[in-house]
């Protein structure tokens, strides 16, 4: 499974903010700009507990099955790889949605004096830090489910010491 590149959630991140900046002031002048759901940081939020929670869990019980605790429970490769999908998952759709209310929410700067679109552009704000506390626990999950390098790839024989 490929490793999770924050160049590509960046990217994704930027190219979202530019085209919903462009879309907000395009759709702003042609009629009602769509509102911001309260529920989208919320969700966000939720998705990143979920996440957390999950890499907490994973690493407790890899820890007590390294240290060979009797009362340790074993992790199913196949519960890990898949908790690792959803957070790679996660973490793009994060960084789409993120980037999608970032450039929203810079357009609403513009119009910080009406009450209305102030309160969107603190939603659209609060949905970048929801989105950026789901991709950091994407990439915990992911790294604390990262398998140890195998001695394999060297033929089998560890490296020379010095």
């Amino acid at each position: 499974m490929k490793q999770l590149r924050i160049r590509v959630l960046a990217a994704v991140f930027v190219v979202a903010g530019v085209l919903s900046w462009a879309g907000a002031r395009l759709w702003n002048a042609v009629g009602t700009l769509p509102r911001v759901p309260l529920a989208a940081p919320i969700v966000l939020a939720l998705i990143a507990v979920v996440l957390l929670a999950t890499a907490l869990s994973l690493r407790a019980r890899l820890k007590a099955q390294r240290e060979r605790r009797p009362e340790a429970k074993g992790v199913d490769p196949m519960m890990a790889a898949r908790a690792v999908v959803f957070g790679q998952a996660s973490a793009l759709v994060a960084a789409l949605v993120s980037g999608m209310y970032g450039g929203t929410g810079a357009f609403l700067l513009e119009f910080l004096d009406i009450p209305a679109r102030r309160d969107q552009a603190v939603y659209a704000g609060l949905c970048v830090v929801a989105g950026i506390g789901v991709i950091a626990a994407a990439l915990f999950l992911e790294r604390v489910c990262k398998l140890p390098e195998d001695d394999d790839e060297n033929g089998g024989t560890a490296p020379a010491g010095p």
